[in-house]
């Protein structure tokens, strides 16, 4: 089964006509130009003068103000496009990140308080203890930004460091994890990749057992049942498993093949997926990040349809 010419130049022309801005210029990157200038252009849009992000980049909370969960979805899209360390943004960013670490807790702050003056989902709400719910997602990544961005020895480097180390020490005695936050050390277990000699002579554990335990996690977090996919958060094989050469797409085995066929089953007329979660108040503002997810997950899902040779393109 395979995504045909018509849905994907169908899904291409919603994009360009509903999404945002950013998405439609994603798009274009990935299966049109691969120029990355105009994803440049419109992700500075989300980016405050100190460098953070806001402005619902994130669309489940609209707070303007820079936090760093806002500035990890940026990051994201910036690794996504491969930007190098010298841009402009990528700088900003990291001395944001620099400057909104907290030290004493070895980690950034994941949600703020001022996410309770605008429209968000309830999980986006700041209470006094709220950390506890979040704890590594998304430090352990902002963490590897960091060391990917950052000059080896430099202040920021150093954070980064400092960051991971709890942060292996803390995912070697976990049971079970949330699939964002697995994902988060997913992707840091990536970036390390290119300096696995130091990783493995700063950090308790090596690159190599550190990754298997995040596989592990993540194999144990991913249902096997296609009658679950699709409900509130349930994670998915491909939630952990992206491209043909990931790890763990051998081991799904496949439930891989299920989930592509899933992707394609589910998309709509319009050639795109709905969300599965809501949030149950700003009514008129959902509505409206409900269609920003709607381009993010077409972008996603049709990048990894790609990967795995599923569209007839």
């Amino acid at each position: 089964m395979k995504i045909t010419k018509e849905r994907f130049e169908n899904t291409g022309r919603w994009i360009k006509r509903n999404a945002r801005p950013l998405e439609s210029a994603l798009w274009s990157y990935h299966f049109e130009d691969l120029n990355d200038e105009g994803v440049i252009k419109c992700i500075e849009a989300f980016q405050n003068d100190d460098g953070g992000f806001g402005h619902g980049i994130e669309p489940d909370f609209w707070s303007p103000y820079s936090s760093p969960m806002a500035s990890w979805a940026a990051g994201q899209i910036l690794m996504d496009i491969e930007a190098k360390p010298e841009l402009n943004v990528v700088q900003k960013l990291v001395n944001y990140l620099e400057h909104s670490y907290m030290h004493e807790k070895k980690m950034w702050p994941s949600v703020m308080p001022s996410n309770n003056e605008y429209p968000h989902a309830p999980w986006w709400h700041w209470t006094e203890n709220v950390q506890g719910n979040w704890s590594y997602n998304p430090s352990a990544e902002l963490a590897g930004f960091l060391l990917h961005w950052s000059p080896p020895g430099t202040s920021s480097a150093e954070i980064g460091w400092e960051t991971i180390k709890d942060a292996a020490d803390y995912i070697m005695e976990a049971d079970e994890m949330d699939r964002h936050e697995i994902n988060n050390f997913q992707k840091l277990v990536k970036l390390m990749s290119k300096q696995e000699t130091e990783f493995d002579s700063r950090i308790n554990y090596t690159l190599k057992h550190t990754a298997e335990k995040v596989n592990a996690l993540a194999y144990k977090a991913a249902g096997k049942k296609k009658e679950d996919w699709g409900l509130g958060y349930t994670a998915t094989p491909l939630d952990f498993a992206e491209h043909p050469e990931d790890s763990l797409s051998m081991k799904f085995g496949t439930l891989i093949d299920d989930n592509l066929d899933f992707y394609i089953e589910q998309i709509s007329n319009e050639g795109t997926w709905d969300i599965s979660w809501s949030w149950g108040q700003f009514d008129n503002e959902f509505q409206i990040a409900r269609n920003h997810w709607k381009g993010i997950l077409a972008v996603k899902r049709y990048k990894i349809l790609h990967s795995f040779g599923r569209l007839d393109v």
